[in-house]
């Protein structure tokens, strides 16, 4: 099972300086954590998120499509970061997220949500079935 943990984004992770990397303290503890995940063989990815004003979204309206560049004002609706991890159990899951360290420094309010990843069996058996490769017209 992959489920993902995601970091809220703050007004502070939404500017561009380097507040956040200079705290020594979280970045070893962000580092063991990894580390950690890593020895015990669950950490597929992780990584931290750029400012939403180096983003953009995409808004769909029917076959049209708009860009909007960044930055975007609802911080509770953004991300920093995320860190992808496959254990065995929801449970385990929720072991790891709770050793997760404080995004934003120790004594600093922050939230993470996790969420779990569609795997191959959540999905209808149509969609998952392997497709047999057809030869290109040159090849043929």
């Amino acid at each position: 099972m992959r489920f993902m943990i995601l970091v809220r984004a703050t007004p502070e992770t939404e500017t561009e300086a380097d507040t956040l990397f200079s705290d020594t303290a979280l970045m070893a503890a962000m580092t063991d954590y990894h580390d950690a995940l890593a020895k015990a063989g669950v950490l597929l990815d992780a990584a931290g998120l750029k400012p939403s004003a180096a983003g953009w979204r995409v808004r769909y309206a029917g076959d049209r499509r708009t860009v909007i560049d960044g930055p975007f004002a609802e911080t509770k609706e953004l991300l920093a970061g995320y860190t992808l991890i496959q254990v065995r159990s929801r449970d385990e899951a929720m072991e790891w997220a709770r050793r997760f360290p404080n995004p934003m420094g120790a004594g600093a309010d922050a939230e993470i949500e996790v969420r779990p990843l569609y795997e191959a069996e959540d999905l209808p058996a149509a969609l998952t079935q392997s497709q047999t490769p057809q030869p290109d017209a040159a090849q043929a």
